[in-house]
């Protein structure tokens, strides 16, 4: 490192400073102490990436590597984050805010995510199709996409990053990856594990600064074959029309507005619980979260007043007290946010049972935002119809099954939702009429990497996880082999020339 630099940008195997020098100081949320400084990268610093991992690609160093060998690589991966787990999870801690134990949970997800990848790269070689004729041997395979560029959230930025890096890694891809620029440590501490295990340069590359000037060519530039992002709906829509000119292929996982259904004959403390857990947990920071409550009218005062009750009993906290049973939001922006959206909903109805403040005075020097829960919502209410991302739940009732179906249906997202009753016949009508992404029955919040993850309608285009999330990373390719060569006779012979 030079003198009066900042090397933390990963590009073409080395570690390097931005063109102009420029750095960022990241904070930890939870009470405005410097974390560390990085690098700012400018658009030429993620043009040179983007080159970087073409002239990788190209050179075929990871690309041509047998796809089990490229599995075994991943699984290294998943042995060397499990031997500095907890290095990984305090510095997610401290970008995020986020409680200890909490991020070290997610190290674990994250750990099988790459265990599930380095499992079946090798499993899906192509297929032979019937030519019907014995003299041609016809097959598809399946190749790498080519150049991703990946670009991440703030609130899961590891696991995020994980679901893109694993399968990209594993069908042989090379990438450029733009982490949020308030959370950027794990992502550098992954290219420093992918590195010291002997990726090819210009596979891996991180860039890091803000989405205009560092993010924006990871969706225009023609050498990107692939964009996958991972955030709100207003920039996904920008991505997607950014990436239309270049005709690149777009994987967008942009949120949900999910509902959690409680029947009258569910288990009340079970779904109560889960209730809490649906839409508090990770301070409702996470695309999933059940923050609409709805739930049958002949428990729902009983089944509010308690979850209302529970709710006022939350602790907040930073990231190692060990008290803590809920952290801060990322930023004073976001706490403004969450602030208005909250306000906006009581002015149009919405009774405010609990939260709806920024916490005691314990709390001033964070973004904590305090569990929040608005009572006799309706469905036009726009904390019923907005993502709020923050720890606030919304009541709203139904009386019937048909009910309880078209409110959960109506909102222009569709990435998750849960439906509890002790009736595994309701359970099974209601989970095959919701139109989400993934539905849980009796439980709320757990997912399998082996399974897809991702959503219907504006929550999205694609899939994560499971089998097509390797599939999303590869592009299918015919090739047709005629073993007996002959003269068609299509056009006749003319001897004359």
């Amino acid at each position: 490192m030079t003198a009066n630099s900042v090397e933390t940008l990963f590009i073409d195997g080395a570690w390097v400073a931005s063109s102009d020098h420029g750095t960022r100081t990241v904070y930890c949320p939870a009470d405005g102490s410097e974390v560390g400084v990085v690098s700012e990268a400018t658009t030429e610093d993620t043009e040179r990436a983007i080159m970087a991992a073409r002239k990788a690609f190209e050179s075929g160093a990871w690309s041509d590597r047998p796809a089990i060998e490229r599995g075994d690589f991943l699984l290294d991966v998943a042995e060397a984050l499990r031997e500095r787990k907890d290095e990984f999870a305090r510095a997610e801690s401290l970008d995020t805010g986020k409680r200890f134990v909490e991020a070290q949970g997610d190290m674990e997800d994250i750990i099988a995510s790459f265990r599930h990848f380095g499992k079946i790269a090798d499993h899906y070689p192509g297929r032979l199709v019937d030519a019907g004729d014995s003299s041609v041997v016809s097959r598809v395979v399946h190749e790498p996409v080519g150049v991703v560029g990946m670009i991440t959230p703030w609130n899961f930025p590891l696991l995020q990053a994980a679901w893109k890096i694993a399968p990209a890694l594993a069908a042989g891809n090379s990438f450029v990856i733009k982490p949020a620029e308030l959370t950027p440590h794990t992502t550098l501490l992954m290219a420093d594990v992918l590195d010291k295990l002997g990726l090819p340069a210009g596979v891996a590359n991180v860039v890091l600064g803000d989405g205009g000037t560092v993010g924006a060519p990871l969706s225009t530039h023609k050498e990107i074959d692939l964009v996958s992002f991972t955030g709100g709906l207003v920039t996904g829509r920008k991505i997607a029309e950014s990436a239309a000119y270049t005709v690149k292929n777009v994987a967008l996982e942009l949120g949900g507005k999910n509902p959690n259904i409680v029947f009258a004959d569910a288990d009340f403390d079970a779904a109560l619980d889960n209730a809490l857990t649906a839409g508090f947990l990770d301070s409702g920071l996470v695309c999933s979260a059940g923050v609409r409550l709805i739930v049958q009218d002949t428990i729902a005062e009983k089944f509010v007043d308690e979850l209302v009750r529970h709710a006022g009993n939350i602790v907040m906290g930073g990231p190692f007290d060990e008290q803590a049973e809920t952290g801060p939001l990322i930023s004073a922006e976001h706490r403004d946010k969450v602030t208005d959206y909250v306000n906006r909903g009581v002015e149009a109805g919405a009774r405010l049972r609990v939260g709806g403040h920024w916490g005691g005075e314990e709390h001033q020097d964070g973004y904590f935002y305090a569990p929040t829960v608005l009572d006799q919502c309706t469905a036009d209410n726009p904390a019923v119809i907005e993502e709020g991302f923050g720890p606030v739940i919304t009541v709203e009732t139904f009386s019937t099954e048909a009910e309880a179906i078209a409110i959960a249906n109506d909102t222009d997202y569709g990435l998750a939702g849960a439906v509890w009753s002790s009736d595994s016949g309701v359970t099974n009508r209601v989970s095959r009429k919701l139109r989400h992404g993934t539905i849980w029955i009796n439980d709320y919040h757990p997912y399998l990497p082996q399974a897809e993850w991702g959503g219907f309608k504006q929550s999205g285009i694609g899939r994560e996880l499971g089998i097509a999330g390797l599939e999303e990373y590869t592009i299918s390719k015919h090739i047709y082999e005629n073993t007996e060569p002959a003269v068609s006779g299509w056009f006749p012979r003319k001897d004359a020339f």
